[in-house]
């Protein structure tokens, strides 16, 4: 017998933004339905774009969105039919005002749903499937329901499973941070990549920023900070060289293209796992954009293909550039550009004043270089999260 007893459930609501008491919403109708579709409805007024809240409930689910039936088991019921769920996330736009009084609101609120439904049905050249389930756990969930012509199971009404609402999030985005999935958290996460040539301190300054931020505790304590996987690529990279020759040097290495692409797919994969891991700041030794400037430097031209992974990057809120003016220059064994270092950076100047993300060049001595750093990160929170301490 399946426990998929309905066919249709509807789950409805801004997820402004998605926090764990929705994710339970939407795995629990999943449990109990074939096919669940949740309608994002956002308002043209909130900051934070709907189709954005939507790819982070597919993020959430991802073998379970429709289409996707080919990664579980084809288990049948008793009577025949497939037993799985699908589920579905549509996007809508609704300004209409909240009025659970108002009929009338209610009708225009409704048909902005079913609008959304009708389209998402049609885009997938499907006939349009009766809602006989609404999920919720809201007051207004029974009246929802009633204009479907549906049941209602309400879920954790009173916030005892999760103690969380999206006003929570709002007024308090940090003291909230883990009662966000991890895909939110990835999404939200300001990330702050340190840039610049060999030897001027990025390692040691995401160190000491990582160290900084842990120490505010609460969601802080999660920082992390994503090492350069280039410099672990040149340890293996000389190594193999070694193999053929012992006296190898840095110098002796040959790098080819691929090379690089592959170093700023691998970072950018370190990363966003970090991200989902990690507190309300992401700090980066380095980034994708970074390699190609890297490609330049030791191929001598651009690369398309880099440059190419670097515009996927996620969005960073911030750049810091290290400098090298009154940095020693340290030869760790692998390193051999000190002559190249007044270049480099001034490429990384050219690269950052092209690009919309605020950057700032940090110097002096670590420590003046870390409350710099610190300011910065401060100074970027208010415009990174522009819904927080608001009201809609």
């Amino acid at each position: 017998m399946s426990r998929r007893e309905f066919d249709h459930a509807l789950i409805v609501g801004k997820f402004f933004p998605p926090h764990v008491g929705h994710e339970y919403l939407v795995r629990t109708a999943l449990q109990f339905s074939r096919r669940v579709t949740v309608l994002v409805l956002a308002a043209s007024s909130e900051p934070l774009p709907m189709e954005l809240r939507a790819r982070w409930l597919r993020q959430c689910f991802p073998d379970t969105l429709a289409g996707k039936t080919e990664l579980r088991p084809k288990v049948r019921s008793a009577e025949g039919r497939s037993d799985h769920s699908d589920l579905r996330v549509v996007a809508a736009l609704d300004d209409v005002p909240v009025d659970y009084d108002d009929e009338a609101i209610w009708r225009a609120h409704v048909d902005v749903m079913r609008r959304a439904l009708r389209g998402d049905a049609a885009a997938h050249n499907e006939t349009e499937r009766p809602v006989d389930v609404v999920f919720s756990s809201e007051e207004y969930g029974e009246t929802l329901a009633r204009w479907f012509g549906a049941r209602h199971v309400c879920l954790d009404r009173a916030r005892a499973l999760y103690p969380i609402s999206g006003t929570d999030v709002r007024r308090d985005l940090t003291g909230c941070w883990m009662a966000l999935p991890a895909p939110v958290r990835a999404g939200l996460a300001l990330r702050v990549a340190l840039v610049g040539a060999e030897s001027t301190g990025t390692t040691t300054l995401a160190r000491d920023l990582c160290d900084a931020l842990r120490a505010r505790g609460g969601a802080w304590a999660r920082t992390e900070w994503v090492p350069e996987y280039g410099r672990e690529f040149s340890v293996n990279l000389l190594a193999a060289a070694r193999a053929h020759d012992p006296a190898a040097r840095p110098e002796d290495a040959v790098w080819m293209e691929e090379d690089f692409v592959d170093i700023a797919c691998e970072q950018n994969r370190r990363e966003n796992e970090a991200a989902r891991q990690g507190g309300p700041v992401l700090v980066c030794d380095t980034d994708a954009m970074a390699t190609a400037i890297w490609h330049e430097r030791y191929l001598g031209t651009r690369s398309a293909s880099v440059e190419r992974v670097a515009d996927a990057m996620a969005p960073r809120a911030l750049y810091l550039l290290t400098d090298h003016a009154d940095v020693p220059f340290e030869d760790d064994g692998l390193r051999d550009g000190e002559h190249l270092r007044a270049w480099m950076n001034g490429r990384f100047v050219d690269v950052l004043n092209a690009c919309p993300t605020p950057w700032h060049l940090v110097s002096g001595p670590p420590d003046h270089r870390l409350r710099s750093a610190l300011r910065h990160i401060d100074d970027a929170m208010s415009g990174w999260w522009p819904f927080i301490e608001r009201e809609y």
